[in-house]
């Protein structure tokens, strides 16, 4: 219906007639000064008529109820950290209180499984980093303890990154890089000690491989420090995820770079099949647009990775994070019933680093996820 059209519907006349006197005052034709105008301020003069009012509300897709899939409510879905297993919980919280011992035997305990060592000394590092004085008083009680060292290098690690935040580098104060690149120059020999101490164990080195990324190593540099990794433990899950953020773009490599890295350890073992996951996770967010999830490459790993997460890979410490990498993949491809399930899995944790992303939080980025899981599965 034109301007003139307008007019003989009585209905929306007196907004034709606003509109008119608007374009008048401002010395334009109601066609020019229509272009000026959004939607929503064409909206103000001229709202919808019933006919299309019916028509938006039958577009709009109906939420589906998360709760008829065996889903938590929106309201219960939180972004704080979240650590499943007791044991771990209880060793931190203890460690936070100033107690050392219980971390001390769970240390003992993991042993040279080198992924849950890496694992817990996080969980550590990050209580250390709020508050270190249970760690001093760890390494005053057990000077050369190679525990405590390893602690101390990863906090360091995790406290540089608490003052940079996690916000792009054009949103980081001045004052926050200062204070992130001192701490991290702290960090470096606090991991070089630690790796003095215990000349097998590779989590020196994988905390190293933070250091690297953040202290902006060039390529040769940084491929240094992944060589002391692969040395000691050549499928270090942490590790891998690790050197795969700076082979991104957005860090010091390239989309080439990375995906070569993503697709050359993918298939070395199930749990670092999640690597072309987060590489597709990584090139949308740099703007490849969502086809980069239905690529052959995501595809062929996301079948390999799905297998293992319910298998072997159950209670491995990368488990719950990749399954939010496989939700959002299977989201993607339209396989709803299985997007749904790893939602299951993940309960009300939004904690996956993946998550917050999205300008609008992690809690709301899953949701809406979660709610095309629901939108695509089978009708309960």
């Amino acid at each position: 219906m034109g301007i003139l059209g307008l007019l003989f519907d009585s209905k929306r006349r007196n907004g034709a007639i606003a509109l008119a006197r608007a374009a008048r005052e401002r010395g334009m034709s109601i066609e020019d000064y229509v272009k000026t105008l959004t939607p929503e301020q064409i909206g103000h003069y001229l709202p919808p008529t019933k006919k299309k009012k019916r028509q938006l509300e039958k577009s709009k897709i109906e939420m589906p109820d998360v709760a008829l899939f065996g889903l938590p409510s929106d309201e219960e879905v939180t972004s704080a950290d979240y650590v499943p297993e007791p044991e771990v919980v209880d060793a931190r919280d203890a460690f936070a209180a100033g107690d050392s011992r219980p971390a001390a035997q769970l240390l003992a305990a993991v042993g040279t499984d080198w992924d849950r060592r890496a694992y817990v000394v996080g969980v550590l590092g990050d209580a250390a980093a709020n508050d270190d004085s249970g760690l001093r008083a760890w390494q005053a009680t057990r000077p050369g303890d190679p525990d405590p060292a390893i602690v101390h290098a990863e906090s360091l690690v995790r406290l540089a990154w608490q003052i940079r935040s996690g916000l792009q580098a054009e949103n980081v104060s001045r004052e926050q890089f200062d204070g992130f690149f001192r701490v991290l120059g702290d960090a470096r020999p606090a991991a070089l000690a630690a790796a003095e101490l215990a000349p097998a164990d590779p989590t020196p080195w994988v905390t190293m491989l933070t250091v690297a990324r953040g202290r902006q190593f060039d390529n040769e540099a940084f491929r240094d420090v992944w060589e002391q990794v692969l040395t000691r433990d050549p499928l270090n899950h942490t590790a891998h995820t690790s050197a795969l953020q700076y082979w991104c773009k957005k860090w010091f490599g390239s989309h080439e770079l990375m995906w070569a890295f993503a697709e050359e350890a993918a298939p070395k073992h199930p749990k670092l099949a999640v690597l072309p996951l987060i590489a597709a996770h990584e090139a949308e967010f740099a703007g490849a647009g969502e086809s980069v999830w239905r690529e052959e490459r995501v595809v062929r790993a996301l079948d390999r990775l799905l297998p293992w997460l319910d298998g072997a890979g159950h209670n491995h410490p990368g488990t719950r994070t990749a399954r939010a990498y496989a939700a959002r993949a299977l989201v993607e491809l339209g396989r709803g019933d299985e997007a749904v399930d790893q939602f299951r899995h993940l309960g009300v944790h939004a904690d996956a680093h993946m998550w917050g992303y999205s300008t609008k939080g992690a809690r709301e980025e899953f949701r809406k996820i979660r709610y095309l899981a629901c939108y695509r599965a089978t009708r309960p």
